[in-house]
């Protein structure tokens, strides 16, 4: 593993490369420590390169056994091959072929990066630059080749032999125990999208037919003995199929499409080409061992690794810069699409949350980056919430901007254009041009800046020439003073005290929406009987931070009155803000005051509980204590901030505990009632788990009977675990009992091990750090899992601020102990424990010091992997 300070790779240095490589042949042989790999390259000079450049190929951590040019061995002075690759120093200046013998040990692979195995089985993880652990290549996302796969094993090891494409090819090897299997992809790719898996494995399937008449065969495998558990993902690729066909015309274009889970996976998931590789976490669901969270989880990245096939596949990213190319637009489509099988409006509130609690504290803290980065030190550490979801939400805008019907123009046209190239940010944007004619160069901005942008709202009302005037101001913290405006759409309506105002009208607001393209602007509605409370941002149509005229009483309207469910929610929720952060402050909370908004809260269950319990979940949950430190920004104190989030909690379940303890009977399921995940039921359940948060906040003791019953009588595993979570915040014997039967009973199931492991990591008290070190030395914990590492210390460091931030310096010592110890074996999950550090400039003085000095610690350690060190100087800048 290289460990010197990584290069800063700049997108204006980006050039294409001198060399093409039109097909590969690979010969894999596995084998647990000596596998072989023969690569045979078909190459050509790159008519838009530099003519008689050297060929360099990219290369880690291999072992060269041979190498051959056109049938001959070049001359010891023609090639060198060292640690970083493979350079040829006088290729021929014509088409060649190139065959290259490698040597890899899978086993010994700890950083999950390459081939490697995983609990007996083979399979790789090649995105961003993996494929070169496999053999020395060109391994950047603008070479697309055609790839022929011959994947050799011992036929009991690995009965299951899977490539790209479509296999064309089996059989046994004459005298041995080996089998082969070939595959073919007869669409060009890039090296990221190759995969091959080898292993037992069972298999469910089933045919899909597309919209073009063809029949598919979809499979998803996993590991013995788990086939019942995967019906929940193979159903979710059928539905993602026939979405992506209805919803954006793209069918899917190979014969198989296989869904393989392993259990040691540093992502979530990988859209190789016809080749999806899971965490098996987002396979693998039964009402036993799955929340509804994990099936909705499953649900979507089984979808967002499907729609890849088109915005990511079949057109890729001509380079790394360009990643929110595949991956903003891929989590926009998976948001359509799971918007579509749940419930919209809920589903909207569910990612605006991800959004404040991952994107808005990155952009505030060292680790701020555009959403397409101009340089970068290591590509791995890009993989943030500001590439996936703010990425997201700039396509979402320019649906809002053009409207669904030019927005589905301009998407068949982008795909029309690219297909079957490495496209870039400006080819996508210049499709939605041509069907608009709009010029987007401003609107691009939006992928160029960091930072969350500010929106100021004033209001003013004439009674007697009925015109109401909406005035916006916008601004960007740490952008250049000649930076220019952002293009913002604004979603508006207006509210008054019985519901919303359809009549008045303003100039310049189309459907709802009025676009801020200058630093400030105002709108005027006319023939406005009577002064509103506007409703701003509605659906939170841009990605801002706004400061909105409001005060409490018009948020109650808003959450009374508002036909946007998204505005209804966030007036709960800046309510909830101001209650809280007044306390923080020491300052009279807002004019509502909390038993106003308990009397709220009661009126809003009374009429939406039972009709939309979803919904009503969502705003009965406060905000988190996250949310709390971002609304304060700066001086932060993370047991201030606690002790509100608390003391309000206790407060809502005091005042509302007999309308929440009926919720609780109205919504339970009848006995025998068989589990479904469908998004109605999800919702009863989540409404009755809010409740019971709240009781118990308010009332320990009858919170302790009510969660150990509900464990007790428990038929599925989403309210077994809300009920653990509810005892793991009331201290004594009832929790750790309920902890330890928990352990017992699913001592053999390791994805709900890790829900067991990470509440205990989220306990907010003295004692966790300590709990926390005695359950790295469990039986069942590992080091070399990734779900493992981040179920217990990821869940910690990021979803225990009080324990995390702990003034003596403990929580910032275990976790930096952590990634010192994964460092030297899977730097990618190191280096991503280690981004909890990113906002530690803005806590108060004594935490900013201890943090400070952790993240010191560990940049000073010798020998550290790029993926650390460039968290660490880039969270140290500054």
């Amino acid at each position: 593993m290289r460990t010197e300070t990584p290069p800063t790779v700049r997108l204006e240095d980006y050039r294409p490369s001198d060399h093409l490589i039109d097909r590969v042949e690979l010969d894999v042989r596995l084998d647990p420590h000596d596998t072989r790999v023969t690569a045979t390259l078909a190459l050509r000079p790159n008519p838009a390169g530099r003519a008689g450049a050297p060929l360099v190929l990219d290369g880690d951590d291999l072992t060269l056994l041979a190498l051959e040019l056109d049938g001959q061995a070049p001359a010891s002075d023609a090639v060198r091959a060292d640690d970083s690759g493979l350079t040829l120093h006088r290729p021929p200046q014509r088409p060649f072929t190139l065959r290259i013998e490698t040597r890899l040990d899978p086993t010994a692979n700890t950083r999950l990066m390459g081939l490697y195995r995983s609990n007996g089985v083979y399979c790789t993880q090649c995105e961003a630059d993996g494929f070169r652990r496999i053999t020395y290549f060109l391994d950047r996302p603008d070479v697309l080749s055609v790839y022929t796969t011959r994947i050799e094993a011992e036929r009991e090891a690995a009965p299951v032999l899977l490539g790209n494409g479509n296999p064309v090819g089996a059989g046994t090897v004459p005298g041995t125990d080996r089998h082969y299997a070939v595959w073919h992809d007869p669409l060009p790719k890039p090296a990221y999208l190759f995969a091959l898996v080898g292993g037992r494995l069972d298999r469910v399937v089933k045919p899909f037919t597309t919209m073009e008449g063809r029949t598919v065969e979809i499979a998803v495998y996993v590991e013995p003995g788990k086939a019942d558990r995967a019906a929940y993902a193979l159903d979710a690729v059928e539905r993602s199929m026939a979405w992506d066909e209805t919803a954006f015309g793209r069918a899917y274009d190979l014969d198989l499409f296989n869904v393989v889970a392993v259990s040691d996976f540093n992502m979530g998931a990988m859209e190789n080409k016809g080749l999806n590789i899971f965490n098996d976490k987002y396979v693998l669901a039964s009402p036993e061992t799955a929340t509804d969270g994990d099936y909705a989880a499953i649900e979507a990245i089984i979808a967002h690794e499907y729609f890849h096939n088109w915005s990511g596949n079949r057109v890729t990213c001509r380079d790394w810069f360009q990643l929110c190319l595949k991956e903003g637009l891929t989590v926009f489509r998976d948001q359509e699409f799971s918007s579509d099988m749940r419930s919209r409006a809920v589903h909207r509130i569910a990612e605006v949350r991800n959004l404040r609690a991952r994107q808005f504290p990155e952009d505030a803290g060292p680790l701020a980056h555009p959403v397409r980065p101009k340089q970068y030190a290591e590509i791995n550490n890009f993989y943030t919430a500001t590439v996936y979801e703010k990425g997201a939400e700039i396509v979402r805008m320019l649906r809002t901007l053009i409207g669904e019907t030019a927005f589905r123009a301009g998407m068949d046209r982008y795909f029309a254009d690219n297909d079957g190239t490495a496209a870039t940010l400006e080819d996508f944007l210049k499709a939605f041009e041509a069907v608009t004619g709009r010029d987007l160069s401003r609107f691009a901005e939006w992928y160029e800046r960091p930072g969350t942008p500010r929106v100021a709202v004033s209001s003013s009302y004439d009674p007697a020439a009925r015109t109401y005037r909406l005035a916006f101001r916008q601004t960007r913290p740490g952008a250049r003073a000649d930076a220019p405006p952002l293009v913002i759409p604004i979603g508006l309506g207006l509210v008054g005290p019985d519901g919303p105002l359809d009549g008045p009208l303003a100039e310049r607001v189309e459907n709802g929406v009025f676009v801020l393209e200058t630093a400030e602007d105002a709108v005027t509605f006319e023939n406005v009987a009577m002064e509103p409370v506007p409703s701003l941002f509605r659906a939170f149509s841009a990605p801002v931070r706004v400061e909105s005229p409001l005060d409490d009483a018009a948020r109650l309207t808003l959450l009374r009155h508002d036909s946007d469910s998204f505005n209804r929610w966030e007036a709960a929720q800046r309510i909830a803000l101001g209650l809280m952060t007044a306390q923080v402050r020491g300052e009279t909370a807002g004019n509502a005051g909390a038993d106003d908004f308990v009397v709220a809260l009661g009126a809003f269950l009374d009429a939406e509980a039972l009709r939309d319990p979803a919904f009503a979940a969502q705003v009965l949950a406060l905000p988190s204590e996250g949310d709390l430190a971002d609304e304060i920004g700066t001086e932060i104190d993370p047991d201030a901030i606690f002790a509100a989030r608390r003391d309000l909690r206790r407060r809502l379940g005091a005042g509302l505990r007999e309308r929440l303890m009926s919720l609780r009977e109205a919504l339970a399921e009848p006995e025998g009632t068989p589990f479904s995940p469908d998004a109605a039921a999800a919702g009863r359940r989540a409404l009755r788990n809010a409740a019971l948060d709240l009781i118990a906040a308010a009332d320990p003791e009858a919170g302790t009977a009510l969660a150990q019953a509900q464990i007790a009588q428990a038929t599925n595993m989403t309210d077994r675990l809300a009920g653990l979570a509810a005892l793991a915040l009331l201290p004594g014997e009832a929790r750790e009992a309920a902890l330890s039967a928990f352990a017992e009973r699913y001592a053999n199931e390791p994805l709900v091990l890790d829900k067991w492991f990470a509440i205990q990591a989220m306990i907010p008290e003295d004692g966790t750090v300590a709990r926390i070190r005695r359950l790295q030395g469990h039986p069942a914990f590992a080091n070399t899992n990734p779900n493992r590492v981040r179920s217990l210390v990821g869940s910690f460091s990021l979803a225990n601020p009080t324990q995390f931030n702990r003034a003596d310096g403990a929580g910032y010592a275990l976790v930096a102990e952590t990634v010192l110890a994964l460092d030297g074996t899977n730097p990618q999950v190191a280096a991503r424990l280690m981004t909890a550090f990113g906002p530690w400039r803005r806590l108060e003085p004594v935490r900013r010091a201890v943090a400070e000095s952790a993240l010191r610690r560990i940049a000073a350690t010798p020998g550290l992997s790029r993926d650390v060190t460039d968290i660490g100087t880039r969270s140290l800048a500054g």
